[in-house]
């Protein structure tokens, strides 16, 4: 079980239903307006929400992207092909600085 608190009550939901929160709120996602960060998370379990299992134990730097109005931050891993790899052509578009005096 994973306890979710929002402002007016703790909710208790699987960690199954919290995970198909995130893949559902992935489906709705606009490349064009999306919210991106990144962290370093198990590759495994970006979320951190399963059992740790040290057979897969490796931590490697997570992408996350979110909706402007919402704050459900959805693995890059659990986004749609067509939408992370429009995510990364508009990151790969912030990159082309040439001016960098290093």
């Amino acid at each position: 079980m994973t306890t979710v608190e929002n402002k007016e009550q703790a909710v208790e939901m699987t960690t199954e239903e919290w995970l198909a929160i995130r893949t559902e709120a992935g489906l709705r996602i606009d490349p064009a307006t999306a919210k991106v960060t990144w962290r370093w998370a198990q590759v495994m379990d970006p979320y951190g929400v399963l059992p740790h299992c040290p057979e897969v134990d490796c931590v490697g730097r997570q992408y996350f992207a979110r909706s402007p109005e919402s704050d459900v931050w959805v693995s890059f891993d659990d986004l749609p092909k067509a939408t992370v790899d429009a995510l990364w052509k508009k990151a790969d578009a912030m990159d082309d600085d040439d001016d960098w005096p290093f």
